[in-house]
């Protein structure tokens, strides 16, 4: 019997263990009892002005149960949302709202904790608390318009000379139409800037021209740019486009751009004229503003830009094209830049010094090459057959760097050349003319560097 007795006992005992070893098990692995405390963040800098939402986040895997917010302040904490949750919410959004500052603050000390719905910690629930100390500011930068040129015509460029202060400055740019951004780039002294600026010639409307400064407290400032607007002349040219055009031009473009090509003939043109010269004038753009210089700038020295030697003029800026096939308009496409041809692989040379950002295919535009030249300032050679120059190389004026082909979506040999305004193609007649040059930009600039050295004093 007392055998018996003590084997039950083990038995039980055994049986206890088991039951306790399962619940340890189950309550350190189940989802009910997770141990990781919720997580408090702010996509937000930490900056304030005050006036705009400043939001916080919760989350946590099994919801939040409670949260609260409060504001230290000289007189202890002030509570500013607080809430017990009903339901389960994996993550919470709220906002500071209605917090009584000191007027003279510059900063406030934000604390929340908050707790979730696991049973962990005896069923209280992992808890978390973080504070954030937000600097105040409520002074909207300074921006001033120093000179600007006097007008700008479609498709052409001006330039922009401002002032703009902050000790919290977090962006500053120029706005074309409230969609066309440019970059402004140190010049002469702190808190000055230069940009040069383009009215892309697809955009047939004028409406403003503005300079934008925003601090990291979101308070921002809009200054208006005075420009006189100029029309441009468009010529019309009517292209027939050829089956024989399509299948030795428009279908290599496209494989050697690695884009699967049409069966039909006409969307394979449409493919090539369209839908990749989106994607090079794109890639022009992006490359151009990426790896502009934006060191400081002092002087302007670029020179009037100069025709292909020896050669004719085939196709000008801004000539509207539309294209045909077999008597029917199938699509238009503006050309961006000069087309000059003289004899076959003709010898390409710079005006202006310059650093190489590009140099490359480039679908329509087959291998191209982009200088860069200072203030935003590039030029383009497009179509080339052979470059001599490599990425990053430093070019001087008067220095051989390709010749010219008939790479790309083109009908012969001959040179594209394009000047570049933060990579939007602008007249090149106009950087080819001295007194343009003189009157809409150095002047301007010489204007803006009596007024520059004048803050000094």
């Amino acid at each position: 019997m007392r055998r018996q007795k003590n084997s039950f006992g083990k038995i039980v005992i055994f049986l206890v263990l088991a039951v306790v070893i399962v619940g340890i098990v189950f309550v350190y692995f189940s989802p009910q009892f997770e141990k990781q405390a919720p997580k408090i963040s702010t996509e937000n800098s930490l900056f304030w002005n005050t006036k705009d939402e400043f939001a916080i986040s919760l989350y946590d895997e099994s919801g939040i149960k409670s949260y609260s917010a409060y504001y230290v302040s000289k007189n202890g904490p002030v509570v500013i949302n607080s809430q017990n949750l009903s339901s389960k919410q994996t993550n919470v959004t709220f906002n500071l709202a209605n917090i009584r500052l000191d007027p003279n603050a510059k900063s406030a000390k934000i604390v929340v904790e908050t707790t979730d719905r696991s049973s962990w910690n005896f069923f209280q629930g992992n808890s978390s608390k973080k504070e954030f100390v937000i600097d105040i500011d409520k002074r909207s930068p300074i921006a001033n318009v120093v000179a600007n040129s006097y007008n700008i015509r479609q498709g052409g460029s001006a330039v922009v000379v401002v002032e703009v202060k902050d000790e919290n400055l977090s962006d500053k740019y120029i706005t074309f139409n409230n969609e066309y951004r440019f970059e402004l780039l140190p010049y002469k002294k702190e808190n000055f800037y230069v940009a040069i600026i383009a009215w892309p010639v697809w955009e047939e409307d004028f409406n403003r021209v503005n300079l934008v400064a925003e601090d990291k407290a979101s308070n921002k400032t809009i200054t208006k740019v005075p420009l006189y607007i100029k029309d441009l002349k468009i010529k019309n040219d009517d292209i027939k486009i050829s089956t024989s055009f399509i299948q030795n031009v428009s279908i290599p473009v496209l494989q050697k751009s690695e884009i699967e090509v049409p069966t039909n003939e006409i969307d394979i043109f449409l493919k090539q004229n369209r839908d990749l010269r989106v994607n090079n004038v794109g890639t022009i753009r992006s490359e151009s503003v990426n790896k502009m210089s934006k060191e400081m700038l002092n002087k302007f020295d670029i020179k009037p830009f100069r025709r292909l030697n020896g050669s004719k003029t085939f196709a000008g800026f801004a000539e509207r094209r539309h294209y045909y096939y077999n008597g029917e308009k199938i699509d238009e496409a503006w050309h961006l830049g000069m087309d000059w041809a003289s004899i076959k692989h003709a010898k390409i040379t710079t005006s202006n010094e310059g650093k190489v950002i590009f140099n490359d295919y480039l679908g329509i535009y087959g291998n191209t090459l982009i200088l860069d030249h200072g203030f935003g300032v590039q030029s383009l050679y497009a179509h080339t057959s052979k470059s001599f120059v490599q990425n990053s190389d430093y070019i001087k004026a008067g220095d051989k760097i390709a010749l010219t082909g008939s790479t790309g979506a083109v009908f012969g040999d001959h040179l594209h050349f394009g000047v570049l305004v933060q990579g939007i193609e602008v007249n090149p007649l106009e950087w080819m003319d001295r007194n343009w040059i003189k009157t809409r930009i150095t002047n301007i600039l010489d204007e803006a560097n009596y007024i520059i050295k004048s803050s000094g004093k």
